[in-house]
């Protein structure tokens, strides 16, 4: 499709007398092989030269490069880029393949050169191309960014722009036994024959790989990975479409506090419909600008005093790792008018370190409100990435939650502020609907 792109009949001219269409090259094709690193774009520009014959190369005049390469005496080429999204600002492009866009997530600015690309060929006029695996739920890739456009576009909620999205894949169903992949992989791999059925059935019998990473690289299947708390089936029906805050709504909050390297989050549930909402989130910038960040703790502790101010929180649970001083100033300021209270001597304290039985029971308890369906979200893509990226703890107690590794750096602490504010609204209608919420006013006879 590049070379075509690059010399061939790529863009409409007229129809013929009999009725079919006539194509002619672009005079100065642009077109550029598109990937987050340079190994994925070599892998590509090396298959060229095995694509173009002699004939091919003297009729257009081809001059070859690895990363670069050009026709009709620098008229059309066809280059490589990588994730330098401003370098590629304001290019004429006129064809780009999006190369393996799983793997362009925000950690190496993937969405901000999709961005930059789809800005380049809409000023001109062209188009692109968009290849890729299976991708790992939340990690809110260009590719799961496009199969939701997708989707939101064939149920009705969102305008037909022209959207193509084409994807081959096995029943979910389908069991990871020789007998029905030698059924199944043959038409789930399409024209690419030249992938050897019995080669990847051995790996996908291989035990040390995860079987949810066969039924993305081989299926084509989108799958959480098996110890993931939540997959996107589960996490997308609890969309309320059009849900917003209002000034005034009883709501609860939860918190949970980083410095550096861990995000901080702050989570409201309102009352009246178990619906979440992100009130804030700050986590440490990708790239060179994340050098020495810390979170910038004034600028969290007003997003706390806005929420108390402009909405009526019966309840607030914060984490007091790293933030101690600080909730205890909220406690101060706030204690005495929350309905429902932490247990022990600051009523908005909830050490997560403190009893993993604890943990464990309201982890539990906000699992079964999302597989139940009891608890709402407005589409926060945030919030989404953080809950997909929770995976499952079992302990002695039951089962609780944590990063995928102390050093991954995809972050679940919007899901932990979310169960905190969970656990308010629990305590709340179990203990604290009768407790006497207090106004500030007095009376005297």
């Amino acid at each position: 499709m590049c070379l075509v792109e690059l010399v061939g009949p790529s863009r409409f001219s007229h129809f013929a007398p009999a009725g079919e269409p006539v194509g002619v090259p672009h005079p100065q094709a642009w077109v550029q092989v598109a990937a987050v690193s340079r190994d994925q774009t070599r892998n590509t520009m090396t298959l060229f030269p095995s694509l173009m014959s002699k004939h091919f190369i003297t009729t257009y005049g081809i001059k070859e490069g690895a990363e670069l390469i050009r026709a009709n005496r620098g008229r059309q080429r066809l280059e490589a880029v990588t994730s330098s999204y401003r370098a590629l600002e304001g290019g004429r492009s006129t064809f780009v393949a999006l190369n393996e866009t799983h793997h362009w997530i925000r950690g190496n600015n993937g969405d901000r050169m999709y961005e930059t690309i789809d800005g380049n060929t809409t000023k001109r006029d062209s188009r692109y191309l968009a290849i890729t695996n299976a991708y790992l739920p939340g990690e809110d890739s260009v590719a799961e960014r496009m199969r939701e456009a997708y989707d939101k576009i064939v149920e009705g909620r969102a305008v037909d722009i022209g959207f193509l999205y084409d994807s081959i894949e096995a029943h979910p169903k389908t069991p990871l036994t020789p007998d029905a992949l030698r059924i199944v992989l043959p038409k789930i791999r399409g024209d690419a024959v030249w992938l050897r059925v019995e080669t990847i059935l051995q790996s996908v019998l291989d035990t040390t790989l995860s079987p949810a990473r066969s039924r993305r690289m081989w299926l084509n299947q989108i799958v959480a990975d098996e110890d993931a708390l939540f997959g996107p089936e589960q996490w997308a029906p609890l969309l309320v479409e059009g849900a917003t805050l209002q000034p005034g709504d009883e709501i609860m909050l939860g918190f949970d506090g980083g410095k550096s390297d861990d995000s901080t989050a702050l989570v409201a549930i309102r009352v009246s419909d178990q619906v979440a909402f992100v009130l804030g989130l700050w986590e440490r910038p990708d790239g060179p600008r994340g050098d020495g960040w810390e979170v910038p703790r004034a600028e969290v502790d007003s997003a706390v005093h806005d929420a108390f101010r402009s909405f009526t929180v019966l309840g607030f649970y914060a984490d007091v790792a790293l933030w101690e001083s600080r909730i205890a100033d909220w406690a101060e300021t706030y204690g005495e008018s929350l309905t429902v209270k932490s247990e022990g001597r600051n009523p908005i304290a909830w050490d997560m370190r403190q009893s993993l039985q604890r943990v464990t029971r309201a982890n539990e308890r906000m699992m079964r409100s999302i597989i139940d369906g009891k608890l709402g979200h407005d589409g926060d893509l945030a919030l989404k990435r953080h809950v997909l990226n929770a995976r499952r703890r079992t302990n002695n107690y039951g089962v609780s939650f944590g990063k995928e590794s102390a050093e991954s750096p995809r972050k679940v602490d919007l899901y932990a502020a979310l169960l905190l504010a969970h656990e308010a609204l629990y305590d709340y209608r179990t203990r604290g609907r009768k407790a006497r919420r207090r106004t500030g006013r007095g009376y005297f006879l």
